[in-house]
């Protein structure tokens, strides 16, 4: 009697073992739950039945008790399995999240345990990884804008000292006072665009725009400074091209970065060259110039903040870097790309590509 109560009983305890072995096979939290339930309530539905057969076959008290008592065992094992499969990740990733309210952006969780939090802890690992970024250009650009602001503060502050000390009369200096005022007033407005473009909160008002109007009245107030400097300023904008969808007040500022960068390292006698085509569903607007080129494994890089290709040969030259960081912004706010590459003869391409407008969406 008592072996046939102790094998009934290590049969229920070995079929809920392995059904509570078999929750960790299931994906979701939600299917383990399920699958828990069902456990939990078949079990002991299975152990009366079977010590209701015994009983009635052997009239023994004994194995109604065994086989309770094994299938309560496998009941609290299986709960305590997937409590444990859900509990683990969970510790995790609150430790986790209090490191990165500590500040430790470099917190990460393993990704693994069921499938929602297998998901939740993917999303916090791209959430750490995109504010261990942003923080790393806060600093950067800390550090950045104080070098370059420190310039033309050092500037004016000992022209200044040397107007109140009676040295030079103040207009002597006025040109070259105005001219780091200039310089300021630049980078401020330059550091302003890029906090707008990092907070990406509004949406774009965008409308259907031509594009051969868009670039010509860009050009045109680049042909001044383009016939002082002696550079051939000239337009390719192909028959035909449809609308783009844009903010044309923001591709514009693409357009006169690009422009005044190319001017910027253009010889005189040279030239640069505006060209507009279609290609791949969408408009490339590209800026070529017979200039410098691209120094070798800059064309990652400068689209970077303060990106400058040589800063001893740059440091005469107006800008601080941030054109090109403005232009990428502004660019993949529309759901463009940019990128630059050696132009054949010599010279830099920058170009990028703009949306077309939608037909369906029935604007013009």
């Amino acid at each position: 009697m008592s072996a046939q109560a102790l094998a009934a009983a290590a049969g229920i305890f070995t079929a809920g073992l392995l059904a509570a072995i078999a929750l960790g096979m299931f994906r979701t939290v939600h299917a383990r739950l399920v699958a828990l339930t069902l456990i939990v309530g078949a079990l002991p539905i299975a152990a009366v039945l079977l010590s209701g057969v015994a009983m009635f076959d052997m009239h023994a008290d004994i194995v109604l008790v065994a086989v309770a008592v094994a299938s309560s065992m496998v009941a609290v094992g299986g709960a305590l399995l997937v409590t444990r499969s859900i509990s683990g990740p969970l510790r995790e990733l609150r430790a986790s999240t209090g490191r990165v309210a500590r500040g430790d952006f470099t917190a990460r969780v393993a990704e693994h345990g069921p499938a929602e939090l297998s998901e939740v802890a993917a999303a916090f690992n791209e959430m750490t990884s995109r504010l261990e970024e942003l923080f790393d250009a806060r600093r950067q650009l800390v550090a950045w804008a104080s070098h370059d602001l420190r310039a033309p503060v050092s500037s004016l502050q000992a022209m200044l000292e040397a107007v109140e000390d009676g040295v030079v009369e103040p207009e002597h200096y006025l040109p070259a006072m105005q001219q780091q005022v200039h310089a300021l007033r630049v980078l401020i407005d330059d550091l302003f665009e890029l906090a707008q473009i990092d907070m990406e909160g509004d949406a774009l008002q965008t409308h259907g725009v031509a594009v051969d109007r868009l670039v010509g009245s860009i050009l045109d107030g680049f042909e001044a400074e383009a016939d002082a400097r002696g550079i051939a300023l000239e337009r390719r904008v192909a028959d035909g091209l449809p609308d783009v969808e844009v903010a044309p007040e923001q591709i514009e500022r693409v357009m006169q970065n690009l422009l005044a960068n190319a001017l910027r390292y253009t010889p005189p006698r040279g030239s640069v060259t505006v060209a507009a085509e279609r290609m791949n569903g969408s408009v490339v607007v590209s800026v070529d110039d017979t200039g410098e080129g691209i120094p070798p494994g800059a064309a990652r890089t400068m689209f970077d903040r303060f990106w400058r290709g040589d800063p001893a040969r740059d440091r005469g030259r107006d800008g601080a870097g941030l054109g090109l960081a403005i232009a990428k912004g502004l660019v993949e706010r529309h759901g463009g790309t940019i990128w630059a590459e050696e132009r054949r003869g010599g010279g830099a391409r920058i170009a990028f590509t703009l949306p077309l407008v939608d037909p369906a969406s029935g604007r013009s």
